[in-house]
C-alpha cells in the first residue's frame, strides 16, 4: 500500500533539514533587525534576502518552473510529488551553497551585490516554499502559460531592481562587466560603494 504522505514529509523534513544546516553554519534564523516581513522590496538595504519574500523570490519562483520542465523530461515515471521532493533537493543544496563563505565572497566580488551577506533561515525557507510553488503551478499550466510567466517574471525583476534569475547566474558563472555596471547604475547613489 502506498502513502500519499510520504513525498509531502519528506518535502518538509527537507525545508527543516536546510534549516538545520544552515543554522549550524551560522546563519541567523530571521533578520537582525528582530523582526520578520512578509515582502521586503528594498534590495539595496541591509533586510534585503533577510525576511520571508523579496525580489529574489520571482528567481526562485522561476526554478520551480524549471524544475518541473526538467524532471518532467528526466523522470516521467514519477508522481508530480515525488519529482517535487527531488527538485527541492536540488533548491536546498543551492540554498546550502549560496549561503556559504565561497558563494558569498563571490557574489559580492563579481554582482552588484556588494553588500549581500547571506540568506536569513526564514528567507531560504520561503525561497524553498516559492520553488515548490512555481514547481506546482507549472504542473498545472500549460507550457506555453509557464513559458509566459517565467518571462514576465524575469522582465519584470530587470525592470525593477536590474536583476533576474538568468543575470544571476550569468554573473556568477561568467562576469560581464558592462552587465555589472549597467547593474550598479540602478543602486541608489547613498549605497554606492
Amino acid at each position: 500500500m502506498r502513502a500519499p504522505w510520504l513525498p509531502w514529509a519528506a518535502m518538509a523534513g527537507i525545508l527543516a533539514g536546510v534549516a538545520a544546516i544552515q543554522f549550524a553554519i551560522g546563519r541567523l534564523p530571521i533578520c537582525a533587525c528582530g523582526y520578520v516581513k512578509l515582502w521586503h522590496g528594498d534590495v539595496w538595504s541591509s533586510g534585503n534576502s533577510q525576511h520571508l519574500t523579496d525580489w529574489y523570490t520571482l528567481s526562485h519562483l522561476a526554478h520551480g518552473f524549471v524544475f518541473y520542465a526538467v524532471l518532467r523530461w528526466l523522470r516521467p515515471g514519477w508522481s508530480v510529488a515525488w519529482r517535487a521532493v527531488a527538485a527541492l533537493l536540488v533548491e536546498g543544496a543551492w540554498e546550502v551553497a549560496e549561503n556559504t563563505s565561497l558563494v558569498i565572497d563571490r557574489y559580492r566580488e563579481v554582482t552588484a551585490s556588494l553588500d549581500y551577506y547571506g540568506d536569513s533561515i526564514v528567507n531560504s525557507f520561503g525561497d524553498g516554499v516559492a520553488m515548490l510553488a512555481g514547481f506546482f503551478l507549472a504542473a498545472r499550466l500549460p507550457v506555453v502559460a509557464s513559458v509566459v510567466i517565467v518571462v514576465a517574471m524575469e522582465g519584470l525583476a530587470a525592470w525593477m531592481i536590474r536583476d533576474n534569475l538568468a543575470l544571476n547566474v550569468l554573473m556568477l558563472l561568467w562576469p560581464i562587466e558592462a552587465v555589472r555596471e549597467w547593474q550598479m547604475n540602478g543602486v541608489p547613489p547613498a549605497t554606492r560603494p
